[in-house]
């Protein structure tokens, strides 16, 4: 039974994982599945063995934002994260298996979260709760016992850019903006409560979801799709790509 999708010609295939692979390891050890909807949704159902991320860490697991800051945005410090990781029994080996049902974006923000705290045994649910459902794989209301364990962070700086870095980056030709926000958001229509909207000068705009297919399974689509709108848009692999 393969892993990772086939055929999708993919650079990092190993950044995924198919249902049907996951379906037959249920029962392996070594296996940590976070449901990364928020907590009621979990109780409607989810993947036999998932734990639920608390919501406290649901957005981006973010710190409480900062005085004069209507969001806090941050990702948790290590001393926040580790304690929290070992309660849901991810240990230095353990393969974590993420998922959602909003076409991966909980998912993958999970996944980012932990390979910036080094933990690399990571990946994503490929059509995550919806194709889950839509390939009618068996579904649990149990909420699992979970033998606590001992996860340390290594912090992976490289991971992020700050925006002292970012500000130096904006009127380069080597780096680019790629925003991947909603057109409201894009054109400032929206603002979502932040004190000033727009995008960054010279940004490239596509929305993160143009990115995933709009089937009933809601999966990534495949690299030759996902390569040529990038082209197209400019986003090219011999440029920086800095996403927010």
């Amino acid at each position: 039974m393969q892993k990772h999708p086939v055929g999708q010609g993919y650079e990092h295939p190993e950044m995924l994982v198919e249902p049907a692979w996951l379906h037959q390891n249920l029962e392996a050890p070594g296996i940590r599945i976070l449901d990364c909807d928020v907590a009621l949704m979990y109780t409607r159902g989810h993947i036999p063995g998932a734990v639920s991320i608390p919501a406290s860490v649901h957005h981006y697991l973010k710190e409480p934002a900062e005085p004069g800051r209507e969001y806090g945005l941050h990702v948790m410090t290590p001393e926040r994260f580790e304690p929290l990781m070992s309660q849901l029994g991810i240990g230095p080996d353990t393969l974590v298996i993420a998922y959602d049902s909003s076409r991966s974006l909980y998912a993958t923000r999970a996944w980012w979260t932990l390979k910036y705290h080094g933990h690399e045994n990571v990946v994503v649910l490929n059509g995550g709760w919806d194709r889950w459902i839509t390939e009618h794989r068996p579904v649990s209301v149990s909420t699992p016992s979970v033998q606590q364990t001992i996860f340390r962070s290594t912090l992976r700086p490289s991971m992020t850019c700050l925006i002292d870095e970012a500000m130096t980056q904006v009127t380069t030709d080597t780096t680019t903006f790629w925003d991947v926000r909603t057109n409201q958001e894009w054109t400032g229509d929206e603002t979502r409560g932040n004190q000033r909207s727009g995008h960054i000068p010279n940004a490239i705009h596509l929305e993160w979801s143009e990115l995933m297919t709009t089937d009933s399974n809601k999966t990534f689509r495949p690299a030759s799709e996902m390569r040529e709108r990038l082209e197209a848009m400019g986003i090219t692999p011999n440029k920086q790509v800095i996403t927010y």
